[in-house]
């Protein structure tokens, strides 16, 4: 696979598919290899997907320093993959709780921003954070469920602070808008492609500073989209609309029936939507 090397020299790892304009593609986790993106729901039909594995992730190697886990720090690395293709500017999506690290980039750098998606997104850059009231409403929108009964304390136990391993493998469906095969193998995958002493540094003391970034993205110059599932509690879609108005080209999507990975629950719905963006984007082409 491709890699590069960061400033602090550490090598990452990247992966490309499609053909087309790029979109520089952020994930989640935190600290989850890209492989879970897949390809998009298809996405890669439309764009060409380029799909930075973070640090200490998938391809990328081990830095030297683990406070470079913290998420403010890997702005460079965002920075360092723009450079390395030589975007003037770039078209970038993000999903889950790497929303927090494409916001911090386009606050440090909103002039290297075409367009920006944030795909069932994390703003706590922004100072937003998801409740028990959030999930609460989750739990009521799933009560008929085959599997509500089993996974409800599960789900419960976990943003409680007192869940087990085995608390964590129930109460996956909720993240889910479809419990079906795909869901199964795409959550299966989780453990193995996470690092998770990695991950517990990327929310540490400092890396964020909401004022500052609320002020930088205020006046950022690009279109944005916010895609929320209407399952989902990471973020509500209300919640959603309330991170869409710190932006000032923004809008807001929700799709129908989708979880926290809506490119799975509803792959040509999701791909329709986030093409149709992109091609609405203004600015010259990233090249």
């Amino acid at each position: 696979m491709p890699t590069l090397t960061a400033a602090d020299g550490t090598e990452l790892a990247y992966h490309v598919m499609g053909e087309g304009e790029p979109l520089l593609c952020l994930p989640g986790g935190p600290m989850r290899a890209s492989a879970y993106l897949g390809d998009l729901g298809g996405l890669s039909g439309h764009r060409r997907l380029v799909m930075l594995d973070a640090r200490g992730t998938g391809g990328s190697g081990i830095p030297d320093d683990p406070a470079t886990y913290r998420c403010d720090r890997q702005v460079d690395d965002v920075e360092a993959l723009r450079a390395h293709f030589g975007w003037e500017r770039v078209d970038v999506l993000a999903h889950s709780a790497g929303g927090d690290l494409a916001i911090l980039y386009a606050a440090r750098y909103p002039h290297r921003i075409r367009t920006l998606s944030l795909i069932t997104a994390r703003a706590r850059a922004l100072g937003v954070d998801f409740t028990d009231e959030h999930r609460r409403e989750v739990i009521a929108l799933r009560t008929a469920e085959p599997w509500f009964e089993a996974a409800r304390g599960a789900y419960e136990a976990i943003w409680s602070g007192s869940a087990t391993d085995a608390d964590f493998d129930a109460a996956v469906p909720f993240f889910y808008g479809r419990w079906d095969a795909a869901a199964r193998a795409h959550a299966a995958a989780e453990v193995e492609q996470t690092n998770e002493s990695a991950a517990g540094g990327y929310a540490s003391s400092g890396a964020f500073d909401p004022a500052a970034a609320r002020a930088a993205v205020a006046g950022l110059d690009a279109p944005v989209l916010l895609l929320a599932g209407e399952l989902d509690s990471g973020p509500r879609p209300h919640v959603a609309a309330g991170i869409a108005e710190l932006f000032p080209r923004a809008e807001l999507t929700v799709q129908p029936g989708a979880g926290h990975y809506p490119w799975l629950d509803d792959p040509g719905r999701f791909t329709r939507t986030v093409a149709a963006f992109l091609a609405r984007g203004h600015g010259p082409s990233a090249g």
